[in-house]
């Protein structure tokens, strides 16, 4: 849509016409100078813009990925029984999405992560991704002791889950289970053979099915 009309300007003392386009991408856009409207089109504004966000995107990535994810990862990745790790910062948690061999202490991953990546980690929270190395038998074994351990988590009484793990593993003598706990999580190791369920459960009350790796 093209719109005519007259442009004043009082140190001249002359009248023009101009041409304003007022479309999204092409538009004319005035400002006041000494009196006068200046023309300036739209495009190369917005591309210096788009270009100094680049450059200022681009500088903290290098930044963050430099001084920051690399040597989390690193820290990470040689922790005994840890396969591969991806770390992912962001403000306020920090995601480790881990693939982990059958003897992996989660929790003392977790402790030192929390110890020696502390300057990178600061206040944010830690959350586990860990690849599901399971089977059948360790899922059904784990479906069976849910509902006394998210009741025990449900009262705060812990030591009822070592007791359950206990149990079940008289009841299965073909898989091996552990437990561990620090002062956010609970810690469940099940392994079969090859096979290995990491469950991490969250002290904090949360519903059973949003636990993560459960």
């Amino acid at each position: 849509m093209i719109e005519k009309g007259l442009l004043f300007c009082s140190k001249v003392k002359i009248i023009s016409l101009f041409v304003v386009d007022i479309r999204p991408v092409s538009s004319l856009f005035y400002i006041l100078r000494g009196g006068c409207y200046l023309k300036l089109r739209a495009v190369p504004i917005v591309v210096a813009a788009v270009l100094a966000a680049s450059l200022l995107f681009g500088g903290w990535f290098i930044y963050r990925q430099v001084t920051m994810q690399s040597p989390l990862e690193k820290l990470v990745s040689q922790y005994p029984g840890v396969t591969s790790a991806q770390i992912d910062i962001k403000p306020e948690q920090v995601v480790l999405k881990l693939d982990l061999k059958p003897q992996a202490d989660v929790a003392g991953l977790v402790d030192a992560v929390k110890q020696k990546g502390q300057s990178i980690i600061g206040s944010r929270t830690i959350k586990l991704d860990i690849e599901d190395h399971s089977n059948s038998a360790l899922n059904q074994w784990w479906s069976e002791a849910m509902f006394p351990v998210a009741e025990a988590m449900e009262n705060k009484k812990y030591t009822q889950i070592s007791s359950t793990v206990e149990q079940m593993k008289k009841k299965k003598t073909g898989i091996q289970a552990d437990t561990d706990m620090d002062s956010n999580n609970v810690y469940i190791r099940l392994s079969e053979g090859k096979a290995t369920k990491f469950i991490v459960l969250p002290r904090q009350s949360q519903q059973m099915g949003v636990w993560p790796n459960a």
